[in-house]
């Protein structure tokens, strides 16, 4: 669950000290932070769906399996998908136009642009805002988890950087439980997610 950018050496506005009407944080690094919230909103994408999650030990560059048992697949009862999660608050949440541009380290890239693959993959990127104190929203009736992930297939992707290279990643693609519900029947069904 590596980030892409490196964490700055200032931490985000509203992290380090308690000022007057802010809460008194821990000292864990930002990126450590920004890794739990990831993998809470897919835990909780993921129970919305109706699906599975383990994390595999070691991951190997693959952060989750996320698995969907149903009647109607008709490749297997249970349609399988591998999830790499990447956080960063250096794209503002919200970006215009049908994509961003997100970097990978082209290894990484390499083992998720396999196309031939037994088990999907999809690469998550969660945006956040850079004020910490905006991740959550809670009241009797929801807890809101600021802002959202964006997920895409890199199956057949080209390296095009030396060590690094930009991905598009399209802003309909929005990772909830409708989407994993959609990507589960398509895998379920023999396609790509």
């Amino acid at each position: 669950m590596a980030l892409i950018q490196p964490e700055p050496a200032t931490p985000p506005e509203g992290w380090s000290g308690a000022g007057p009407g802010q809460p008194m944080r821990g000292q864990l690094a930002v990126t450590s932070c920004m890794e739990t919230l990831q993998v809470g909103y897919l835990h909780a994408v993921a129970a919305a769906a109706g699906c599975a999650l383990s994390s595999p030990f070691p991951d190997n560059g693959i952060d989750w399996h996320v698995s969907h048992g149903s009647a109607e697949h008709t490749e297997d009862d249970e349609a399988t998908i591998k999830v790499q999660l990447k956080c960063t608050y250096q794209i503002a949440p919200r970006p215009p136009g049908p994509f961003f541009s997100f970097t990978l380290d082209n290894d990484h890239l390499r083992k998720l642009a396999h196309s031939r693959v037994a088990v999907h993959k999809i690469l998550v990127v969660m945006l956040v805002p850079r004020e910490v104190d905006q991740w959550l929203a809670a009241g009797p009736d929801r807890l809101e988890v600021r802002h959202c992930c964006y997920w895409v297939n890199l199956a057949g992707q080209s390296v095009t950087g030396k060590r690094r290279t930009n991905v598009r990643i399209p802003t309909e693609q929005v990772f909830d439980d409708r989407s994993l519900c959609a990507i589960m029947a398509r895998v379920g069904a023999g396609e790509r997610p």
